[in-house]
C-alpha cells in the first residue's frame, strides 16, 4: 500500500471515483486532489515549506483548465522539483492519442497512460509497474 497518492483531474465526478476506488482497492492512505496542474505545484511547493507527506504517485488528467498535464508535467521535471523525483505518474486520460502516448514516453517520471475511469482492476496493474 502506497502511503499517499495525488489526484490531479478537473472533474469533480472523476476525483470522487478515483477516492472511492483506491479506497476501496486499500491503495494508498491517503489521497490528495488537485483541480489542475497549477493547484498540483502549489502542493509541491507549500508541502516543501510544511514537510507534508510527499506522493509516491500522481493520477494525472491531461485536458484541464489553468493549466493541464502536459504543462504540469514540463513544469514538474524542472530542477525546483528535482527533490520529487521519485514520485512517479500515471497519466490518467479520456483520449488515447497515439501522439500523446509518445509524448509521454519523454518524460522519465511517466510510468503509463491509461484510459479512464480508473478501476480496481488498473490499481492492480499500477502495483506491478512500482
Amino acid at each position: 500500500m502506497l502511503d499517499t497518492i495525488l489526484c490531479v483531474d478537473d472533474d469533480p465526478i472523476t476525483l470522487m471515483l478515483c477516492k472511492m476506488v483506491i479506497n476501496k482497492a486499500s491503495f494508498s492512505n491517503e489521497i490528495i486532489t488537485a483541480k489542475n496542474g497549477e493547484e498540483a505545484l502549489n502542493y509541491f511547493k507549500t508541502s516543501l515549506d510544511k514537510q507534508s507527506k510527499k506522493p509516491q504517485l500522481i493520477f494525472l488528467d491531461l485536458n484541464m483548465p489553468v493549466m493541464g498535464g502536459w504543462e504540469f508535467l514540463d513544469s514538474f521535471s524542472t530542477s525546483e522539483y528535482s527533490e520529487y523525483n521519485t514520485t512517479k505518474v500515471i497519466i490518467l486520460s479520456s483520449t488515447i492519442d497515439p501522439d500523446d502516448i509518445e509524448k509521454a514516453k519523454k518524460y522519465p517520471m511517466v510510468l503509463d497512460f491509461l484510459s479512464k475511469p480508473i478501476s480496481k482492476e488498473m490499481l492492480e496493474y499500477v502495483k506491478t509497474k512500482l
